[in-house]
């Protein structure tokens, strides 16, 4: 049987909607994260950020028979393009890609996948927002629109300490 992890770092984590993971470890490798994109439910999610603060993620073994199979049902349970998921190996991503085999390498894993969103703000992918736009967002919904928004930040492992973190967290609540 082939070991296959899937990385996590927001949802994923406590609500994997039906995506085949066993328990989830907090020795992932270290991915550059931000809340950076403006997601459904009007979320400010957390992503893979170019040059930006690398921090742990978690990691589960996925119960599927192949990498191939491990990417379709991230990509099912992401809702997303295949060109968002990214995979180990096999996958273009360069550098990071590169990292997370290293890692994987030491857990002695076959695969590894894991969503690659880009950054999104404004309708427009690839822009990454400031710390002042995240928060002047959030502060901006009303009550009953804040609700999923807030969940997701204070729902978010706690190991994953961003930069943009901090003011988040106060913002909540949390």
């Amino acid at each position: 049987m082939v070991a296959i992890a899937c990385l996590g770092w927001g949802s994923l984590v406590w609500n994997p909607d039906g995506l085949p993971v066993g328990d989830w470890h907090p020795d992932g490798p270290e991915l550059p994260l931000e809340f950076a994109r403006l997601s459904g439910g009007g979320r400010v999610t957390l992503v893979i950020m170019p040059d930006g603060l690398r921090v742990p993620v978690l990691w589960s073994l996925l119960d599927v028979p192949g990498l191939a199979a491990g990417a379709a049902a991230l990509r099912k349970r992401e809702n997303t393009r295949a060109d968002w998921i990214g995979c180990w190996p096999g996958d273009g991503s360069g550098q990071l890609a590169a990292q997370i085999g290293e890692w994987a390498i030491g857990k002695g894993l076959d695969g590894v996948v894991w969503t690659g969103l880009p950054p999104k703000w404004a309708d427009e992918n690839g822009r990454i927002p400031t710390e002042v736009e995240v928060v002047g967002y959030l502060s901006a919904l009303p009550a009953d629109a804040a609700v999923e928004p807030f969940r997701y930040i204070r729902n978010a492992p706690a190991q994953i300490r961003t930069p943009y973190r901090k003011a988040l967290m106060k913002l909540v609540g949390a």
